[in-house]
């Protein structure tokens, strides 16, 4: 069967995998809207178990508290899909994993659950370096569709697992 992810996407992963090894670091994600779109394509390069450690699938707010430590507080007060709890869930994955660098994504693929405050295609991500700062981005991508959505996710992880590299 073939790889579900396009050439494009493979050779990216490759390169990710490739520096990642040569640095002798691993990486994890914790993942949302994506359901481990980003894990499975960094695990579609032969050889990644030297680099991926893990990825959470963390879908509901209890698989947030549970696998990651996000605590109740900060989901009551700022919603799943805010910045404060994307940095919970990429420190929660590094404190929760052997992986130096940490990427969390949590949005509204669509097509409902959507605002006015939080519409469909916002989506937070934060990427937690051990022993460093956790940096975190919002992306308003609109409502281009649920595949679009988490497509647009997925590489906007592979663009801060790649920032971290430098």
């Amino acid at each position: 069967m073939p790889s579900p992810f396009e050439a494009a996407l493979l050779d990216r992963a490759a390169a990710l995998i490739k520096a990642y090894a040569a640095r002798g670091e691993m990486i994890a994600t914790a993942e949302s809207c994506t359901g481990g779109l980003v894990a499975a394509l960094l695990t579609e390069i032969a050889g990644s178990s030297a680099v991926v450690d893990r990825g959470f699938v963390t879908y509901s707010n209890a698989a947030k508290q549970d696998m990651l430590g996000v605590p109740d507080e900060v989901l009551a007060a700022y919603g799943a899909v805010s910045e404060p709890v994307a940095r919970a869930m990429a420190e929660g994955a590094l404190a929760h994993s052997r992986a130096h660098v940490a990427v969390a994504i949590t949005g509204i693929a669509g097509p409902g659950g959507g605002s006015e405050e939080k519409p469909v295609g916002l989506v937070h991500f934060a990427c937690a370096r051990r022993g460093g700062e956790t940096l975190a981005l919002e992306r308003r991508f609109g409502d281009l569709g649920r595949t679009e959505v988490r497509r647009a996710a997925l590489l906007c992880a592979l663009d801060l697992f790649e920032a971290r590299l430098s």
